[in-house]
């Protein structure tokens, strides 16, 4: 059966000399991998340039039950991404949160508000001028909520140790060893602050940007076990050099 969906490309590997299998967080049917014939095939219909990463594009697709590769009828653009795929800094950025995103998102049910989350920040990306650097920030740590573990910054105030473990603030040291001191505390409820509209006033050294996706990455990784290094994070660190 042929059904309809907006999807964002999250990466493409090699399945045969004719095919790729490319993953998709769609939003009728959550994460779902795709057969889609290689760069040279006469098929026009699902052509390879929708599939670049973090695309968003428009797809008529066939499910079937008990299938774990679908195929996909038809795939157009959704949104024109040029800015994400010629400006050196937002394809740093991109390939930094499609490696986030595919490490964490799994699931195959449909996730409306964590799509929506995705598909506007793709799209503030696109079209953002100021506050560049910070723009992964923000993404990261309002992804939280949608994955399930998204910091409390009620219990804030000076002199907090942030509680990796249990994601609040809280008075007194921990007794165990996941929990930032309060001078890297801060930087948590910075970023509680922090939003698309207002992370252009947020002046961060290179330094003190790399400690929070650091520190991020550990909060992440905490409540989600089987996280791996991300290798775009590298390159993403000396774009920002």
């Amino acid at each position: 059966m042929l059904y309809k969906t907006r999807g964002i490309v999250l990466h493409s590997i090699r399945y045969s000399d004719r095919f790729n299998i490319v993953h998709v967080l769609t939003e009728n049917f959550g994460r779902t991998a795709y057969l889609v014939p290689k760069s040279g095939r006469k098929n026009a219909k699902t052509g390879n340039a929708c599939f670049h990463a973090l695309s968003i594009v428009d797809m008529e697709v066939e499910h079937l039950p008990l299938r774990d590769i679908h195929r996909i009828k038809e795939v157009k653009p959704n949104v024109a991404l040029a800015n994400i795929l010629f400006n050196p800094v937002k394809s740093a950025i991109s390939l930094f949160l499609t490696e986030l995103v595919g490490k964490v998102v799994k699931d195959v049910q449909p996730n409306p508000p964590l799509f929506d989350y995705i598909y506007h920040s793709v799209c503030v990306l696109e079209l953002l001028e100021k506050g560049i650097a910070n723009f992964h920030l923000v993404f990261m740590f309002r992804l939280s909520r949608y994955l399930g573990f998204l910091p409390d910054t009620s219990g804030y105030s000076d002199g907090a140790y942030f509680d990796l473990q249990n994601g609040v603030f809280t008075q007194h040291k921990p007794q165990h060893p996941y929990f930032l001191n309060p001078d890297d505390s801060v930087a948590f409820n910075l970023l509680w602050r922090m939003n698309y509209e207002n992370m252009h006033l947020f002046r961060l050294s290179h330094q003190e940007r790399n400690e929070i996706v650091r520190r991020m990455l550990e909060y992440y990784r905490l409540h989600l076990a089987d996280l791996p290094e991300l290798k775009s994070l590298d390159v993403l660190q000396q774009v920002f050099a």
